[in-house]
């Protein structure tokens, strides 16, 4: 089965090798497999060697062969009701539950948020077998505002939109710490770390440059936490939750980055204690996502609430 997979290089990207910019584009395939698929720049064809400029249109004749199981249509399921936002035929937005996995993967073949959208609508084949419509992701423990396109027009729009950065992402996030400052602009490039594939880490040189803007929504001093509202400037891999926790703010409950076990110590209050070592995924939700309609051409806002567990965490913050 022959894919075809569309990236636009972003400014970040600039001047990286066509073979690197791939490999990082397409994590689950090795580098010995990108080499063997047939590779385009501008409709042209293209050397790996080949060095990228910002707005290069770069495509992939995926080949593979997904084993039975292996594909989002395998397995279309109801395991939870979607929370639609919104939807037309071009788009669906809806409202990440945390705890939900994006896509079927190794471990996670079934109770995908796509398999769950593709039990009520479809999705455009563009984003490949597994992934479906998919422009951009949550992690599974990160919970609100996404879109999927279900048109082949916009899902080459949406895919400009969030290469380019052209719309808004705010977070909003419970941390430990309360910051001498309201508002910060914190940079610095990321990359996967060495010591451990699974996480991300800031490095001083390499990595890909990563940009979020914070600002303080509420403090309470006598437990040591606070909101932070992040809007990305870019879009990483767990940016806000490195970011963070580098500038000496972790996300509350994330078992990453969070190093939540060197805080527990100080922690009186019970209910927030008890909060705290019972709750599964980090205190991180995706509230606003803003883009222009990637065919209609209208200004989409999107807005979710807090989730039951962080407006829980909230009222046990607001009692301490």
């Amino acid at each position: 089965m022959t894919q075809i997979r569309e990236f636009i290089v972003d400014e970040a990207s600039a001047g990286v090798r066509l073979d690197k910019f791939l490999a990082t584009s397409m994590p689950e395939f090795s580098r010995a497999q990108i080499q063997g698929f047939a590779t385009f720049l501008a409709g042209r064809p293209a050397k790996g060697s080949t060095r990228l400029r910002a707005g290069d249109a770069v495509s992939v004749e995926v080949v593979s062969a997904p084993c039975p199981g292996d594909t989002a249509a395998d397995n279309i399921s109801c395991d939870f009701d979607l929370d639609i936002l919104f939807e037309d035929d071009d788009i669906i937005v809806v409202n990440k539950p945390r705890g939900v996995v994006m896509y079927p993967s190794a471990g996670n073949k079934t109770g995908t948020l796509v398999q769950n959208i593709l039990a009520h609508t479809h999705l455009s084949a563009l984003g490949g077998a597994t992934r479906p419509g998919v422009v951009h992701r949550l992690d599974k423990d990160t919970s609100g505002v996404m879109v999927f396109a279900k048109s082949d027009a916009a899902f080459r729009g949406l895919v400009q939109t969030f290469s380019t950065h052209d719309l808004t992402r705010k977070y909003v996030a419970f941390v430990w710490g309360v910051p001498n400052w309201t508002g910060a602009d914190i940079t610095g490039n990321i990359a996967r770390s060495s010591r451990n594939r699974q996480k991300m880490s800031m490095v001083k040189t390499g990595g890909r440059p990563a940009h979020t803007i914070v600002n303080v929504m509420d403090v309470w001093g006598r437990v040591g936490v606070s909101a932070l509202r992040c809007t990305l400037m870019t879009g990483r891999t767990h940016q806000i939750r490195v970011h963070l926790s580098a500038h000496g703010f972790p996300v509350l409950c994330d078992p990453v980055y969070g190093r939540g076990s060197s805080r527990l110590g100080s922690v009186r209050n019970r209910d927030l204690l008890d909060f705290i070592k019972t709750h599964d995924g980090q205190m991180l939700h995706a509230e606003v996502l803003e883009f222009i309609h990637p065919v209609t051409g209208a200004q989409m806002h999107f807005r979710a609430p807090l989730p039951d567990d962080m407006a829980q965490l909230r009222c046990i913050l607001d009692e301490a």
